[in-house]
């Protein structure tokens, strides 16, 4: 059983990778090119609006209405687990309100820092586009949605392990909104995995 200061004493170890990981990001990858592009991928998950519009397109579409109310679901989930439940539940500081040293390119932002809401959006959509579309759709927002992840670590406004987390827990609102959207239609969607 953990004890309170053996819980303590894990999560400042944890802290402690955190802070050496974004440190050797901002070392060794840290260059002209990323700071100008980086800020740019970061900006495609703002607010989730992308994946947003996204599953509003797919829904309007008879070949992929399924996959964009099973991609709706996931990130109605998102909002609920991520942004309303985590964030204030966990309450964690940003990187930057840790070291005070660390020279933003962007805006900081101003809610919580676990998990990453952009991580958590853009892993629902490429959970969601990989099981119904792993052949067309699903590759190019997978790789989208691992650079917006790692934009978050590089402009230094999450932790490794709020990227992580918002991966994990989008993998899994996706899996449950593909689940529901089964259910609600009373079997798998009709469009074919391609």
């Amino acid at each position: 059983m953990l004890t309170e200061n053996g819980a303590i004493t894990a999560l400042s170890g944890i802290q402690r990778m955190d802070m050496q990981m974004l440190y050797w990001i901002a070392e060794h990858l840290r260059c002209a090119f990323l700071d100008w592009l980086m800020p740019l991928v970061s900006a495609l998950g703002n607010y989730g609006i992308l994946w947003i519009l996204l599953a509003v397109i797919l829904i309007c579409t008879k070949r992929y209405r399924f996959t964009g109310i099973a991609l709706g679901l996931s990130l109605l989930l998102g909002l609920l687990t991520g942004n309303l439940l985590l964030k204030p539940m966990v309450g964690r500081l940003r990187p930057f309100e840790v070291d005070e040293s660390i020279a933003l390119l962007i805006s900081p932002p101003q809610d919580a820092s676990f998990p990453s809401g952009h991580t958590l959006a853009s892993f629902e959509a490429a959970s969601v586009l990989m099981a119904r579309h792993r052949r067309t759709l699903g590759p190019p927002v997978l790789v989208l949605a691992f650079l917006i992840a790692f934009s978050r670590l590089y402009l230094q406004v999450h932790f490794p392990s709020d990227v992580f987390f918002g991966m994990l827990l989008g993998f899994v609102n996706a899996l449950i909104g593909l689940l529901l959207t089964n259910r609600l239609a009373g079997g798998p969607g009709k469009e074919k995995n391609r």
